[in-house]
């Protein structure tokens, strides 16, 4: 990772040599449709996506399938590889994770086209929450709810290649009154005093270990993620979920809105991550805007909708708005604009934060 200051100049290169483009070519091309939505049929009284079946997203995911193929020119069907990856969202806890039924109703549309069960794997961090969330059972005498699914849990650290990765000085056992301590003392290990710590050690401590199975095992791989405010990074949405969800040693970047947000855009831009991230699938209907990424009721909103989209820097942008919106209602301060991730990820060229609405697309029937 470069140091701050290059960094700053080498985005300011290339906010500069984009206007001068845009100049010097006289007229700036449309952008191309890059979201579209789907309403769904209202829950119940006191229901929560969790509790929905899978039919009720059948239709709106199918309909998004196609308008996705229809617009990008890509049909969602096997390749060579013959596998896809779903990258689901836990972090929250109970209450706030990954509708499992809106994961089966995106199952069942891949294996209308061609996918197998046992070539769709779901990707997950960590498996305590993986359980309290209910991706993962309990007891491990009980089946598992994605039965017939290969399930990566990441944090079991087997799933990651050691030549991929994203390098970062930040140590992974920061703490704000010690770390001076490793600039005096090269070999000063923060968590044991007085005992050195091999340099190989400390360089493992720089490196954040991509899921590789998303990229270099799959057709593609679909982002599902769930909206939260977050205190570092501002929003904790597409971004958040394909980046610092998706690696080892992350959570290290959570306590700075400077590191944190340089951190999500570098890796986000990361070209072998892009390539086969085909699209960011999201529902509406329960986010958080004050206190996340922990889940409290208390500061929850929802909107019956489902999100499929190509530029999470877009998406993460209009959440940011109605977040905001949520927060000034009840009280709140706005997200600071301090916190930089959209600003550094669209610099980078993972997306833009001008996007507009997404377009309405009409559910269909499933066969």
């Amino acid at each position: 990772m470069l140091c701050q200051g290059l960094r700053l100049f080498i985005m300011f290169k290339r906010v500069l040599f984009s206007l001068l483009g845009f100049l010097l070519a006289g007229v700036v091309a449309p952008r191309a449709q890059t979201l579209w939505e789907v309403a769904l049929s209202p829950l119940p009284a006191g229901a929560s996506p969790a509790m929905s079946s899978p039919d009720r997203y059948a239709g709106p995911v199918e309909a998004l399938f196609r308008e996705f193929e229809a617009k990008a020119g890509r049909r969602l069907t096997p390749g060579e590889k013959a596998k896809v990856g779903l990258k689901i969202y836990a972090e929250s806890g109970p209450g706030l994770a990954t509708p499992k039924p809106l994961v089966r109703a995106v199952i069942e549309a891949l294996m209308r086209r061609g996918y197998t069960r046992e070539n769709i794997f779901l990707v997950g961090l960590n498996q305590l929450r993986l359980r309290l969330t209910g991706y993962l059972p309990n007891d491990p005498r009980l089946a598992p709810p994605f039965a017939g699914h290969p399930f990566f849990v990441l944090e079991s650290g087997r799933f990651y290649d050691p030549v991929w990765f994203y390098d970062s000085p930040l140590p992974s056992r920061f703490d704000p009154i010690l770390s001076g301590r490793q600039d005096m003392a090269p070999d000063f290990d923060l968590d044991r005093p007085g005992v050195t710590t091999p340099k190989g050690d400390r360089d493992a401590d720089r490196k954040s270990f991509l899921a590789t199975p998303l990229f270099l095992e799959a057709d593609f791989w679909i982002n599902l993620p769930v909206y939260t405010d977050h205190e570092a990074l501002g929003v904790n949405g597409a971004l958040v979920n394909a980046t610092l969800w998706n690696a080892s040693n992350t959570s290290r970047f959570f306590r700075s809105t400077r590191s944190a947000p340089a951190a999500v855009a570098e890796m986000a831009a990361i070209p072998e991550l892009r390539q086969t991230w085909a699209f960011t699938l999201a529902t509406l209907e329960q986010w958080q805007f004050v206190g996340g990424p922990g889940y409290n009721a208390l500061y929850t909103r929802g909107d019956p909708r489902l999100w499929l989209g190509t530029d999470p820097v877009q998406m993460d942008s209009l959440m940011l708005t109605r977040i905001n919106q949520a927060r000034r209602e009840t009280g709140f301060e706005p997200i600071s604009p301090e916190i930089r991730t959209l600003e550094f990820a669209e610099t980078l060229g993972v997306g833009s934060r001008l996007g507009a609405e997404p377009v309405a697309v009409k559910p269909v029937g499933v066969p």
